[in-house]
């Protein structure tokens, strides 16, 4: 009697795992894959190396391939903070940037600089600023709209801070 329980407990088992979960068991992933070639992947996020000696300069290359037939309308909207920034930061945080950034091709670079970070993301309501520091690393969030009106929520990019 026990085998028998047994098996009609792995039979049940067995047959829950063909289940269609749907959107649950999916992958999120745009049709139109945004990439960051100047960026270097070890581990989770995309990140660029930046120099404070080298005056901070902040740039991602951003681009879809030519071969899915859209380009890139504008950057909508970019956040900015540390390396804990996520997705709900483009609903609720402020913009980075205060217009748009219209694009038309295929491929953008992004620019700001350590400075202009710190302006923005890391002063508070009393004007005070918190300098960037080597060994820090901050974090960007991109709201890319193409041409026919899709829009594409970059991976979290970061920045390594250097000397």
């Amino acid at each position: 009697m026990k085998n028998y329980i047994f098996l009609l407990i792995l039979a049940l088992f067995a047959s829950s795992c063909e289940q269609d979960f749907g959107e649950l068991n999916s992958d999120n992933v745009a049709a139109v894959p945004l990439t960051f070639p100047n960026a270097i992947t070890v581990g989770f996020d995309p990140y660029i190396s930046v120099s404070l000696g080298d005056g901070g300069e902040i740039r991602y290359e951003m681009e879809i391939p030519e071969s899915s037939g859209r380009t890139i309308a504008e950057i909508t909207k970019v956040v900015g903070g540390a390396s804990d920034l996520n997705v709900g930061t483009l609903s609720s945080g402020t913009s980075y940037i205060d217009d748009p950034i219209q694009v038309g091709g295929t491929s953008t670079e992004f620019v700001t600089s350590i400075s202009e970070f710190e302006e923005r993301v890391r002063t508070n309501s009393a004007g005070e600023v918190t300098p960037v520091e080597a060994g820090q690393e901050l974090a960007f969030l991109f709201l890319v709209t193409l041409d026919n009106g899709d829009q594409i929520v970059s991976t979290r990019v970061r920045v390594r801070v250097t000397d």
